[in-house]
């Protein structure tokens, strides 16, 4: 069986800098297309990146015979138009996250995909990262005793009103772009589904973009706190607490593609700030990882890593989210 041969919706900075360039080069994937509304940028993009040809219209690519699925990196609130139109087209879908703008949305994406046969997935690169494999082993194996609590953080600096992370109706802000990975990773390495939860949301004056978040998760058993920010210096970090350690998660969401990636385990009494164990998890590609395995899930049936029912689980907590922070009451799922 040949690669899956993937075409690619636009042009966007993610596409070309992340996720192109290692689908490229994994085992079972190629990138044979790409289509910009702009045929020259489109040509100009695939020269550049080795791809073969190029169209000058999404509905050429879609119409393209020899394209097997769509990566659609286009901006949020056209996730899920584009995505029902590639699998109306027979085009099996690989979606940058959010899956959609909200639960409604990744419900009408569910549809589309039960009625017309073809695989759609989330691409949540975190969870077939092998550092978040070996995460969630360690944590459900009881490395650090019984989890109790988790505590993520991640932030960028990012102020240009164009950026279509500023640009409200076309899903921009905070949440949607990272406050989304605390979210499916502490659901991943728990394997539960928070039963409530709360949130302080602030949101800039001038875009209306959630700019900066607090939010926690009522897993039961297990408390999950973090916050995000769009508008702060750059910083990211995943932490499991314990009753007998802790577990650190270095670089947990851009993960490096040319160096090692790093879990801690700290325990002892004091502060715990010397680790008594380093875990190196080797080099790897995230996205060429994340590509091979939906390749994998079409061309041989293997479980999908992130089926779309697991999507609407997560939208169904961000939605919860929003909601509690334009309450400020608790907000079931």
């Amino acid at each position: 069986m040949g690669k899956l041969r993937f075409g690619v919706l636009g042009a966007a900075k993610i596409a070309r800098e992340k996720v192109i360039p290692p689908l490229m080069r994994s085992e079972r994937c190629e990138v044979v297309a790409l289509a910009s509304r702009d045929a020259a940028r489109a040509a100009e993009v695939a020269g550049q990146l080795g791809i073969a040809r190029s169209h000058g219209s999404y509905e050429a690519l879609l119409a393209d015979p020899d394209i097997d699925a769509i990566y659609n990196p286009l901006p949020n609130h056209l996730h899920v138009p584009w995505s029902i139109r590639a699998a109306e087209a027979g085009k099996h879908v690989l979606c940058e996250k959010p899956i959609g703008m909200d639960a409604a949305e990744c419900e009408q994406l569910i549809a589309a995909r039960d009625r017309t046969g073809v695989l759609i997935q989330e691409a949540f690169m975190v969870r077939t990262h092998p550092q978040w494999l070996r995460t969630r082993e360690l944590v459900q194996g009881g490395r650090i005793g019984a989890l109790k609590a988790i505590q993520g953080f991640f932030s960028y600096h990012l102020l240009d009103p164009t950026n279509v992370r500023n640009v409200a109706e076309w899903g921009g802000g905070g949440m949607l772009d990272i406050g989304c990975y605390p979210i499916t990773t502490s659901r991943f390495v728990t394997g539960l589904e928070p039963a409530r939860v709360a949130a302080i949301i602030e949101r800039d004056p001038q875009t209306g973009i959630d700019r900066l978040g607090a939010v926690m998760l009522d897993y039961g058993s297990v408390q999950c706190g973090f916050q995000y920010g769009t508008q702060l210096v750059p910083r990211q970090t995943m932490q499991f607490f314990g009753d007998k350690g802790r577990l650190v998660v270095e670089v947990p969401f851009n993960a490096p593609n040319d160096v090692p990636c790093r879990l801690s385990i700290f325990e002892g009494p004091g502060l715990g700030d010397v680790a008594v164990e380093t875990i190196e998890i080797p080099v790897c590609d995230q996205y060429g990882v994340m590509g091979d395995a939906f390749a994998a899930a079409v061309q041989d049936g293997t479980p999908q890593p992130v089926p779309l029912e697991n999507s609407l689980a997560n939208m169904k907590v961000i939605d919860a989210v929003f909601r509690a922070g334009a309450n400020g009451s608790w907000e079931r799922p």
